[in-house]
């Protein structure tokens, strides 16, 4: 087969919707005849649901992805499917008072999380307010683009925004095709694999927390982040919905690593742990701190939790 059309193929929001419009209709979309299709382009175009597959058959699509994978960006990863822990329900705070608006944490998540450079795709956006103003009921006016020459600035204050891991998530009740859940450790995932690219969650999210993506990493060979998790930082292809996932690739180890935007914050304003652990820090700050959710009306119910030091 032709190496373009092998390309195109893997190019998954596309070849399935077509497939849902109809089995001769996309086979016909696809311009491919079926005789000549090698093996492992009709399993990735006709791969169960993640959900579905038991663990040999995850393996063997791991396996196949990594090989893809190694061929298509020239460097080897390592695919993790790690099943969430046992009596863990993750959360995550914010300090408002203690944000400085730098946006290292923006960065961090894009290096460990393999966004698109090109163009940039952010899973985190800091929003920066006047101290005084109307800021709950304006989230949507916030300056997102400020450039000072240095940070914090005198009489501004500011609130990074990023998914919510809603417990009761909007954007999954409108996925026509399963592609995103929650899971048992209160992270919503994604099956790219899965994902047709509508976007109707990115509709549903009251946030702004999902991403098109509109093209392909971009990166040089050494910037890629090998150690990726199939729900969370593999390579994403060009035409899905993605987001943050608590970077599942780190927590969802045993010990279990922070989310890379709570590790570079320079000022320890993000909080991160086990909601279902009395003595874990995200509990205390819940507990002893003024705490408020965003768009808590909606009946979302975020696990992600702002508050303030004092």
């Amino acid at each position: 087969m032709p190496k373009e059309i092998k390309n195109n193929i893997l190019q998954k929001p596309f070849s399935r919707r077509a497939l849902l419009k109809g089995g001769a209709l996309g086979l016909a979309s696809l311009a491919l005849p079926v005789g000549n299709a090698d093996a492992s382009v009709w399993e990735a175009f006709l791969q169960k649901h993640f959900k579905e597959m038991n663990d040999d058959e995850l393996q063997s699509v791991i396996k196949r992805m990594e090989k893809e994978y190694a061929e298509k960006y020239n460097v080897n990863f390592n695919i993790k499917s790690t099943k969430p822990l046992p009596g863990t329900l993750f959360g995550y705070g914010l300090d408002v008072s203690r944000c400085i608006g730098c946006r290292r944490c923006v960065y961090a998540c894009v290096k460990e999380n393999n966004q698109s450079m090109e163009p940039q795709i952010h899973w985190i956006t800091v929003l920066r307010f006047k101290k005084g103003e109307k800021w709950v009921s304006s989230l949507e006016e916030a300056e997102v683009y400020y450039a000072p020459p240095e940070v914090p600035e005198e009489g501004h204050f500011y609130m990074p925004v990023q998914c919510q891991q809603c417990e009761n998530p909007p954007c999954v009740k409108v996925c026509p095709t399963q592609a995103t859940w929650k899971e048992r450790d209160g992270i919503v995932v994604v099956d790219y694999n899965w994902c047709i690219g509508c976007r109707y969650c990115m509709a549903a999210c009251p946030y702004g927390a999902r991403h098109f993506n509109w093209g392909q990493p971009n990166r040089a060979k050494q910037e890629y982040n090998t150690e990726t998790h199939y729900l969370g930082n593999r390579p994403r292809y060009k035409g899905v919905v993605e987001k943050c996932t608590f970077c599942i690739q780190r927590t969802r180890e045993n010990p279990g690593r922070y989310p890379a935007c709570v590790e570079i914050c320079p000022v320890g304003a993000r909080k991160f742990g086990n909601l279902l652990d009395p003595d874990s820090e995200i509990r205390y700050c819940i507990e002893n701190k003024r705490v408020f959710r965003l768009k808590e009306d909606l009946n979302t119910s975020p696990k992600f939790y702002y508050f303030f030091a004092t």
